[in-house]
Formats: C-alpha cells, structure tokens, sequence
C-alpha cells in the first residue's frame, strides 16, 4: 500500500462528515487522501468537496452510485443509515475496499452474520465504529482490570446517561427515533456499552432479561395547550425543557446563541448560525414537539447479562438525565471500581484500604468526539491498513458481533415482557 492512504466516504452525516472525515484529515504520518464522497444531500457534497478541493468526478449523489464505480480507494468510510449498512457494505467488500463501519453493523443478526462469512471469503479488513474503546478513559479503566486490580470481576453497574436534550434530539425527532425504520435504542445507541464493558471485564455473555419501553415521549403525556410544534404558538413551552429553542438556541453549553456551531446543531444546518438553527426549527423535523412525534424506540431500559462464567452486569439506559455521559461500577474479589466519565476520575477502592484516584483530566484535556474516540478509532484503523496488524483492542468484525448479540437478545426479552433470552437464540 502507498504511503498516502486512500478513502472514499459514503454518507456524510453528522458521523461520516463532522466526526471521522476531519479525524482522517488530520493525520499526519501517513497522510490520507479523500478519494471520493458521496451523500443524498447535495449541499454537503459540495461542501466538501469545496472544502477539501475534491473534483466533480470524485463526488456521488449515494453510497451506491460511488460503489457502482471501479475501486476508487483503499477503504470506504460507511456511515449511511443502520438498515442501509448491509448492502453498502456487501458491495465494499465485493469492490475490494476495506471497511470502516459505523456501529451498529445491521439491526438484523442474519445480515451480521452475511457480513462477516463474507468479509472472512475476500480476507476483508473490517472495523466497526466502538468509539469508546480507543479512549485513554477507558483504555486506563481496561489496563487496571487486565492487571488484576481488583482480582477477579465478578459484578458490574453500569448506566448510559443518555441526555434529555440528546434523547429528543436523536431518539424522538431524529434519525433513530423510529425501530422500524433504523435500530431498537439498545443496539443503535448501547452496542457501544455491550461492547465495551464485555472487552474491559474479559467476559462473555451467555444470556439476558430485559425491561423498558416509552415512559413519557407519546401523546399521552402532551401537556395543555402544546403546539405540534415548538415555535407555532405553543403554550407549554416555558415549563418545557425540551422545547426546541431552549435546546439549540439557548442552552448554556449546546446552544448556538452561546457560540455552539457543533453537535446537534451541525445536524439541523450546514453551516449553524442563529438564523439557520430558528428556520430549522420553524421547518424541520427537530421543531416538533416532543409529544407528537413517530418514535416508537424506548426512553428508558434495564439489561441484566449473566456471563458464562457466572459472573453479572445490570445495565441500565435513560433519557432522562441532565449530562450526555457514562458511569460505571466494576466490583471484583478485591476491590471496585468506580469510573465516572463526566468527571473524568478513575477511583480504585480495595478493601480495606485507602482509595486510589486516577484523574484523567490532563490526558482528556484536548479530547474531543466521544471523548477523544473518534480519533483515536480513525489512528488505528489507518494503522490496521498499513501495517495489517490488529491490535488488541480493534473492533474488528468478529469482535464486535458478540456486542449486537447481546443488544438483539435484550430487546428480544423486552418484547417479551423480561423474559430470559439464550444468546444463542439470537447468533
């Protein structure tokens, strides 16, 4: 392979445009070229490609139209839409691109496993978007564990604080509000957690039951006098917190009135500014209220996973928390840990002595994007293709399958009113 790596990017969404193409762009050693791009919304192709000076020739109206075309790269950043994955990545593979993948592969077990026999058939590299292994958090939280730490793990807590603001951004008016269109909310936004905390404790899950359903984004819980809309003369909006404006125009921290012209603001406009963001709001579908939209996937969830060698974690997802980040409590035979994301602390406790505190904040200080994930992802993958090497804590596609299993079983239970669900029955 050429010194210059070559990547073609099909879907240029919040993930494939705003996350993992600046990420690619930004390294150094080697150098990576765009070769071609490809979106359903014009406006962003030619961003884009104004940007980074693309040619029109490089430039594709959909991800199948750039796969229609002889190879154009060493590898295809995918980042469509979850039930789009399947075919777009079937086609990469047969074109003769390595892949890097946005999470989850498919909301269907068969077409992960299609994936996967075929990836092995074309000896093709195959890396799933786990962003948060390639953090230093949790690469720490993991170095502490394989060590033996805290000896032997026998209990896990974990909780995936999901937001408001982003659970009626992404779950309830956006992209992946609706299951039958995407993914169930366990596997499109927690396969990450299925992922991560099976690869920290060196576990493997054997079956699950799980609870959760929508608690209170369905029109049952509108309050008088609540518009369709946020900014069609609703009247329940000053004791709204998720009315529209409050959240992308004059929230403290992700409004653009506060200078915010990224994430979630970057998915309502190209270009974020209060003019853009208020005729998003009037038009789009992120200006509807949040009572009176088609989202059907939970706001809240519990998993509890029995790994095969008796060891537990309960697992736990809400909406209905203030910070977007992640918790966890990880209890073995000679200590716990405690490792709180929003903090940025690592605290070991062994019994009966004093605790050790692991203050990550210096070496998160410049992380951004999943908490310096998405970087850190983008590095390896591009190391992966170099050096053919998969290192240890690379999502490949034979790792991350277990995670969707896990997620699949889950929402299988919930349909099922809790029931206990095989992994089995699902691989």
């Amino acid at each position: 392979m050429e010194s210059k790596i070559k990547v073609a990017f099909a879907g240029l969404g919040n993930r494939g445009k705003d996350a993992y193409l600046p990420a690619f762009m930004g390294l150094k050693d080697p150098v990576v070229e765009i070769a071609a791009v490809a979106d359903i919304d014009p406006e962003k192709v030619k961003d884009v490609a104004e940007k980074y000076n693309l040619s029109d020739e490089r430039c594709f109206s959909s991800a199948e139209e750039l796969l229609a075309q002889p190879k154009l790269a060493d590898a295809i950043c995918i980042t469509t839409m979850d039930r789009q994955h399947y075919g777009h990545v079937i086609a990469a593979i047969k074109k003769g691109y390595d892949v890097l993948l946005e999470k989850p592969i498919s909301p269907f077990a068969q077409e992960c496993r299609e994936i996967q026999q075929l990836a092995k058939e074309y000896g093709t590299k195959v890396v799933v978007c786990h962003v948060l292994r390639y953090t230093v958090f949790y690469k720490k939280l993991k170095e502490l564990v394989d060590k033996g730490t805290i000896g032997d793990v026998v209990t896990i807590m974990a909780i995936e604080n999901v937001g408001y603001y982003h659970q009626a951004h992404s779950f309830v008016r956006g992209n992946w509000a609706n299951s039958d269109t995407t993914s169930p909310m366990i596997l499109q936004k927690c396969c990450h957690d299925m992922d991560l905390y099976l690869w920290i404790a060196n576990k493997s899950c054997k079956r699950v039951s799980s609870f959760g359903g929508i608690y209170f984004f369905d029109e049952a819980h509108k309050p008088e006098g609540a518009a369709q809309r946020c900014m069609d003369g609703c009247k329940a909006k000053e004791n709204c917190p998720f009315d529209a404006e409050k959240i992308y125009l004059d929230h403290y921290k992700i409004g653009v009135k506060n200078g915010n012209t990224g994430w979630p603001n970057e998915v309502l406009a190209l270009h974020p500014t209060v003019e853009s963001i208020t005729k998003a709001i009037q038009e789009g579908p992120y200006g509807k209220c949040v009572f009176s939209c088609d989202n059907n996937v939970v706001d809240h969830q519990v998993v509890n996973l029995e790994m095969t060698d008796g060891s537990t974690m309960s697992f736990t997802m809400t909406g209905f928390t203030e910070h977007n980040t992640r918790y966890a409590k990880i209890m073995g035979t000679k200590g716990e840990i405690v490792a709180d994301l929003n903090t940025k602390q690592i605290v070991v406790n062994l019994f009966g002595q004093q605790p050790t505190v692991y203050d990550m904040t210096e070496e998160m200080k410049n992380a951004s994007g999943h908490a310096g994930g998405d970087t850190g992802l983008v590095k390896e993958f591009v190391e992966y293709l170099c050096t053919g090497e998969l290192s240890g804590g690379l999502t490949s596609l034979d790792v991350s399958m277990e995670s969707h299993y896990a997620a699949l079983a889950a929402e299988k239970s919930r349909l099922q009113g809790g029931a206990p669900v095989d992994l089995a029955e699902v691989q």
